[in-house]
């Protein structure tokens, strides 16, 4: 079993969600029998089996594990009939008709105490969340765990669109945004309970999760790249089923034989995984008791020729494809980890042999199938980058802001031959062309040292209707109408948590040429949902300076559309028992514009999406003028590396309402999103 780190650092051991256990109805419209085409066929299999106190995981979904080893297997037997881990013999006799129906009634399964049990025919499907467990021929009652209660109205919460991509970033940006609503009222109780878990329940309490049940192959809505900060988010899209343990497969039929079969794995470092090849993967079996002794991870035992490992024998010699999810090191993330999903690998090759602590372990060489996206591929090529900006090939400037940003901005083109954007002059504050009329001073608050969650003693908190509006991380935990950060006349330290946006930009930018769309913007980092991107910066002026650039007015940002995505990017306040948030209380009309086209820094090149995945958030800081507040960007959903940075510009062609940039038009939208509208502007 692994350990995780809560945001503020604390060190807690991870216990399986018993709620993780139940296939919930497919949501969002979606029927149980849903598959993509070119995705393998949607398998639900028996909720039965539970895996064995060495495995330190959760049981997968529907899955049973009474699976004896075949001859073939060559493994060494124990008292109880499983395999130790030996020399695995490469002469499987592989099936070749894959039947994939449902389990009969009546069919033997193993209890989460290793028993056999006949499933009764007229048993019917209960989750342990539900209360109940299968022991022996019937069901019985168990202890009653605590439910959230469910709600019944999710239509403001569940994503109008129906395709599988939009779904899973729907369920995602939903997740995230409720974990880290969860962690700001905790903090104010001092709960010290693990956020991402609560919030991870209660959304399957409510049905809110995307492409349930097992199936081989790719998974709908996810692509190769994409990256998750959490176990619980690859449960709650559909791509591992396990919260901790690394092996998820299923029990199906081949040749009218139940058999495992393996549909994804994680390597996370928590077993002795040789990761240094993009495109091979040496995995380690699971078991052995492998353990925490004095801060060191220790194996205790053999590992057997059972459920996981026996399920990655098996589907090697059936040749069946596997996800793998790869973690990589994230310093921004008090945790270092993130998940990568890598597509898909076949199994090679398998053996045995000695793990680091004496006992015996199984391998697996894992070779990624050829013509699929990047995935690890692109993070390590980033990391690079990062450690050595000129390692970054096709360069035509190595830093376009001259210096004045904290990171050097590279400006890159791969495509053609144009050497650069038009000029204009980089600036990372923006520019007033006229004062503010207004003297009325800030409001400051008198905090020693940091500003604290639940001082009713902090100004800048009542200012911020009564919680830090950031994150311990530095993340944005929902959008405000305006938010008010502290200011120069604030006791507090240049480190309170309040002094977000106006610290400027930490991540590693390129300026790059895009494929028919002009230059455009992206990262050498990954970006957490939350993130602090750049200020929009430029020329501050009124609506007659703005009109006289008559052509050029694309470059004018106006503060009067907020796009659906967005609006709906804070929690679902109701999962909780909060009141419905209403358009008007993170969004009004602002009377600011903000012109680019002579002045500014990166923001300018950020291009159109109908299926953005910036927002922009009104900040105070350095004056009282609300109706002028700063323009800061932040991420609505995690961004991995070298992934375009795309805003919402809008859909009316009135530079007055409805368009984000009041740009001429309607224009051709080239962002080849799900839900992409034809046209913007």
């Amino acid at each position: 079993m692994e350990s995780e780190k809560t945001e503020d650092g604390v060190v807690l051991e991870v216990k399986p969600l018993r709620s993780l256990a139940p296939m919930f109805p497919a949501p969002y419209g979606f029927s149980t029998t849903f598959s993509s085409s070119g995705a393998a066929p949607f398998v639900c299999v028996s909720p039965f089996g539970a895996p064995s106190s060495s495995d330190g995981g959760l049981p997968p979904f529907y899955a049973s594990s009474g699976v004896s080893a075949q001859p073939g297997n060559a493994g060494v037997p124990t008292e109880n009939g499983s395999h130790r881990a030996a020399s695995v013999s490469p002469f499987f006799q592989s099936p070749v008709d894959i039947n994939l129906d449902k389990e009969p009634e009546g069919a033997d399964h193993t209890s989460r105490y290793g028993r056999k049990s006949k499933r009764p025919a007229n048993a019917s499907l209960v989750s342990a969340g539900d209360g109940f467990e299968v022991e022996g021929s019937g069901i019985k009652r168990s202890r009653q765990r605590k439910r959230h209660r469910k709600v019944t109205d999710l239509s403001l919460i569940r994503p109008s669109c129906l395709d599988p991509r939009e779904l899973v970033e729907g369920v995602l940006m939903t997740f995230d945004a409720l974990r880290r609503r969860l962690l700001q009222l905790d903090e104010t109780t001092d709960t010290g309970k693990r956020a991402d878990l609560k919030a991870g329940t209660i959304m399957m309490a409510n049905d809110l999760r995307a492409n349930m049940g097992k199936r081989m192959g790719s998974v709908p809505g996810i692509d190769v790249g994409d990256t998750f900060y959490f176990r619980i988010e690859l449960c709650l899209v559909g791509m591992h089923a396990q919260s901790m343990a690394g092996i998820d497969y299923m029990i199906t039929k081949f040749n009218g034989v139940d058999e495992p079969a393996a549909i994804s794995i994680v390597s996370a470092g928590g077993y002795e995984n040789d990761e240094g090849d993009v495109n091979t993967l040496i995995y380690t079996g699971q078991g052995g008791g492998i353990g925490n002794r004095h801060a060191e991870k220790r194996q205790l035992d053999d590992q057997k020729l059972e459920r996981g490992n026996l399920a990655l024998e098996k589907s090697m010699h059936r040749g069946n494809l596997v996800r793998v999810i790869r973690s990589a090191k994230d310093m921004n993330c008090l945790s270092g980890k993130i998940y990568i999903y890598d597509g898909l690998y076949k199994i090679q090759e398998s053996w045995t042999d000695k793990g680091k602590s004496g006992f015996n372990i199984f391998k697996y060489r894992l070779v990624r199938e050829p013509s699929q996206p990047e995935g690890i591929a692109v993070w390590k090529r980033a990391e690079a980058w990062r450690i050595n900006p000129s390692s970054r090939g096709r360069v035509i400037l190595p830093d376009i802001s001259s210096g004045v940003e904290n990171m050097p901005v590279c400006l890159v083109n791969e495509v053609d031959d144009a050497k650069g954007p038009r000029h204009f002059t980089y600036a990372t504050r923006v520019k007033y062309l006229r004062p503010f009329s207004s003297t009325r001073p800030l409001q400051s608050c008198r905090c020693l040292s940091v500003c604290l969650p639940g001082d009713v003693n902090c100004s800048c908190l009542q200012q911020n209707e009564g919680t830090l509006p950031y994150s311990s991380s530095g993340l944005l935990v929902s959008r405000k109408a305006v938010l008010y950060e502290c200011n120069s006349s604030c006791s507090c330290s240049i480190n309170c948590r309040n002094r977000v946006s106006q610290k400027g930009v930490k991540l590693h930018f390129e300026v790059f040429r895009t494929m028919g769309r002009g230059w455009g913007l992206r990262s050498w980092d990954p970006i957490r949902a939350g993130t602090f991107i750049c200020e929009y910066t430029g020329e501050v002026c009124d609506k007659l300076d703005a009109d006289d650039y008559g052509e050029e007015n694309q470059y004018n940002f106006r503060a009067t559309y907020l796009d659906e995505k967005t609006q709906k990017w804070n929690h679902g306040p109701e999962l909780i028992g909060e009141p419905s948030i209403n358009q008007s209380e993170i969004f009004k009309p602002l009377p600011i514009i903000i012109n680019s086209l002579n002045v500014g820094n990166v923001a300018r090149f950020i291009n159109h999406s109908c299926s953005p995945n910036v927002l922009w958030q009104p900040v105070m800081h350095d004056h009282c003028e609300e109706g002028y507040p700063h323009i800061m960007l932040f991420a609505i959903r995690h961004i991995p590396p070298m992934t375009e940075l795309t805003i919402d510009y809008g859909v009316s062609g009135d530079n007055d309402s409805g368009s984000l940039f009041g740009i001429p038009g309607p224009k051709k939208c080239l962002c080849g999103s799900p839900n992409c509208r034809g046209h913007f502007g």
